[in-house]
């Protein structure tokens, strides 16, 4: 197995500015989302279970995870992107292994192939009970680099 490339962020300020995006998405907020790792390229968010989460039979909604992948995925990538970008999700594809159950969830995003305008990152989404770490779904997504725009 090799290890993952190791990316040079574009933007000095990656961390700050990664973070204050993330900061802006009230989604995140709503489901209790929230920045555990962040290094150029890869990132780790966590979310506690919470009831509201859960679908019919009391696993976390296949939803709320692809909502917590996407996200992983988004900021992995915007960490690599110039000063002045924005970020917006153009394509994924969702693997749903386990049922999610667990105290918390650990969602990591993983840059492939950074680009000019599109990024290819992987996602893993784990339930941790106990401290053990089971992987419940994957994501392979195309995020798109666009220019921000204030207001």
């Amino acid at each position: 197995m090799t290890a993952m490339p190791r990316f040079e962020p574009k933007n000095p300020d990656y961390r700050a500015v990664a973070t204050e995006t993330f900061a802006r998405q009230r989604a995140m907020q709503t489901l209790g989302i929230s920045i555990a790792r962040i290094e150029p390229g890869e990132v780790d968010l966590a979310m506690p279970y919470a009831p509201e989460y859960s679908q019919q039979n009391g696993f976390v909604h296949a939803g709320i995870i692809t909502a917590g992948l996407d996200n992983a995925c988004g900021i992995a990538a915007f960490t690599l992107m110039p000063e002045g970008s924005d970020i917006l999700t153009v394509e994924f594809k969702t693997n749903l292994l386990a049922p999610a159950c667990g105290e918390r969830f650990v969602f990591r995003g993983v840059v492939v192939k950074p680009g000019r305008t599109l990024t290819v990152c992987d996602g893993r989404a784990y339930a941790v009970q106990d401290g053990v770490e089971t992987l419940v779904a994957t994501m392979s997504g195309t995020l798109m680099a666009l220019q921000r725009r204030e207001g």
